[in-house]
């Protein structure tokens, strides 16, 4: 173990003394020029391996000694091949063996030279793109350190030569002019080396820059309260945060996948406006969050000029904005409904008295008493309204109870029928068993009995009885409780859906447009949403969405 040990402690030492020589790059473009050097230096092995192997006779290379030649040069390709391997396999250590690297190249080449034929053989010239090359890895002086030991290594390769007689004296003259080109290689390639550290570190700086505005970025947008969807020109999803994902109904982590397999509804409105923007189509309004409890608006910014190119879908939820105009309304409209309300109802009811007593007397006639009939019937469409406003304006707190939906559906339906005369089957009863939500029992029975006359008054039979459906059960996503009222009409106009549930919104003679607006009142008093929409197949659907069950205790 002690012996383990002491290879493991020396061989961190020489690391370390290794790494010292190196400038502090150790970045993917020194990773690459190390690689495309060690390439480089095993294709030059097997060149000259395989030039001393095939032109032999006579030896074009290892011309003084061939065996010489032949050892250094195939021992040299497996060290070029070795050290490649290794560097693929550890590229960041492979950059602190750049020294002995260079040490071999120097010795190889040297060898190989001088059983070529000396500094005509032209093999030396190899050190100039080697020393090059690990100048721009080395520090500075080590980078001249080497440069000295190449040069001097191809002086006594020459000197060598000389005292054996197997070059003359002219030739130290090229050995000079190699030695000082290396030098001049080297000096070259050392500010060329300070640039690219600089630059290296400028980019590695760079990019922690945006990676960390990457990170901030999509922190705020995952943060958001708007809802956000970014979709590209192949209609694909590249972001979309958590409420926009919960609005759909999908994970937030639904990107790269396309939008018409996340939400068609959603799709078909970008294709729309994208359809709009060309100059047909129509703009795109809104669709019902996927857990059925909100009306989402749609609002679609393109991110470039192309409208067919990447845009940002903003998806709010229309129960919020409504719910602050309405309130605005609301206290506006109890101000109005105090400072009014008693003047009107005087008036209504002195003309109604008077219209009673005329329709009494026995000298009115036919035509008199149509005109009468006219002004009953306006004066108690009057005194509804008055009767609706002030109800607004002095609503009283809620009183929730626990109600089982299914056994008061079945009560509602036989009071409903019975109070209007109605025959027993204009009422289709879809119920789920033990059924149990928590609302005021009296807020309930006026938002239903409201919702079943506009049924009855709206939707007019055609050819037929009208039947009206009430259905009740629980949601598909949060499991919320749910009561819907649906029929068979013609549905709600596109031109009012938008102030469907506003005051005085009316499409009918003789409405007082109050209804739906007090109704949805009444569901915010108590934690649930009324929603809207259309039939498939034709007609109307309005649900309301009861309050969690789990937080029956925080209603007031």
């Amino acid at each position: 173990m002690d012996i383990a040990l002491a290879k493991q402690t020396l061989q961190g030492q020489l690391t370390t003394l290794l790494a010292g020589f190196s400038r502090p790059l150790a970045t993917e473009t020194s990773q690459r020029l190390q690689r495309l050097v060690g390439l480089f230096r095993g294709l030059v092995g097997i060149a000259l391996l395989g030039g001393g192997l095939i032109f032999g006779d006579p030896p074009i290379l290892g011309e003084r000694y061939p065996d010489i030649f032949i050892t250094t040069a195939l021992i040299y390709t497996l060290l070029a091949w070795t050290d490649l391997a290794y560097m693929y396999r550890n590229p960041m250590n492979g950059l602190t063996f750049v020294p002995v690297q260079l040490f071999a190249d120097i010795t190889g080449i040297t060898l190989m030279m001088h059983a070529s034929g000396g500094i005509s053989s032209g093999i030396g010239g190899l050190l100039v793109v080697f020393i090059g090359a690990a100048s721009l890895t080395l520090r500075s002086r080590h980078a001249y350190f080497g440069a000295a030991i190449a040069a001097l290594a191809i002086l006594g390769e020459q000197a060598a030569s000389f005292a054996l007689g197997l070059s003359t004296a002219n030739s130290f003259i090229p050995a000079g002019v190699l030695g000082a080109i290396i030098f001049a290689i080297a000096s070259a390639a050392n500010p060329l080396a300070r640039r690219l550290q600089e630059s290296e570190a400028l980019a590695h700086q760079r990019g922690i820059d945006l990676a960390n505005m990457a990170q901030l970025n999509d922190y705020i947008i995952q943060h958001l309260r708007e809802s956000i969807v970014v979709v590209d020109s192949a209609e694909n999803i590249r972001l979309i945060n958590p409420s926009a994902a919960k609005h759909l109904g999908v994970n937030s982590r639904q990107t790269g996948h396309g939008l018409a397999s996340v939400s068609p509804v959603l799709h078909g409105i970008l294709l729309g406006w994208r359809a709009a923007t060309k100059g047909h189509g129509k703009v795109p309004g809104s669709f019902t969050s996927a857990d059925g409890t909100a009306q989402i608006d749609v609002h679609i910014a393109p991110l470039i000029e192309h409208q067919d190119g990447p845009v940002m879908i903003f998806l709010e939820d229309a129960s919020l904005i409504a719910e602050k105009v309405q309130q605005t309304k609301l206290a506006a409209l109890g101000r109005l409904s105090a400072s009014i309300a008693h003047e009107i109802r005087n008036p209504v009811g002195a003309l109604s008295h008077a219209g009673q007593l005329l329709e009494e007397s026995q000298q009115t006639g036919d035509y008199e008493r149509r005109l009468l009939d006219i002004i009953g019937t306006n004066s108690k469409r009057v005194s509804k309204i008055v009767d609706n406003v002030m109800q607004l304006s002095r609503r009283e707190p809620t009183n929730p109870r626990s109600i089982s939906l299914t056994e008061w559906i079945g009560e509602f339906t036989t009071e409903f029928i019975s109070t209007l005369e109605l025959p027993d089957n204009r009422f289709e009863v879809i119920a789920e068993h033990e059924i149990e939500v928590r609302m005021d029992p009296g807020h309930l029975h006026q938002i239903c009995w409201n919702l079943c006359e506009n049924a009855l008054n709206y939707a007019e039979p055609v050819g037929h009885e009208q039947i009206i459906t009430i259905n009740c059960g629980r949601l598909s996503g949060n499991r919320r409780p749910f009561l819907e009222i649906a029929d068979r009409g013609p549905g709600i106009p596109d031109d009012l859906r938008e102030q469907l549930f506003e005051p005085f919104a009316t499409g009918r003679i003789g409405g007082t447009g109050l209804g739906l607006f007090i109704s949805r009142e009444l569901c915010e008093c108590n934690r649930a949403t009324l929603i809207y929409e259309r039939r498939s197949g034709g007609g109307s659907v309005f649900r309301i969405v009861f309050a969690d069950p789990k937080r029956w205790g925080t209603i007031l």
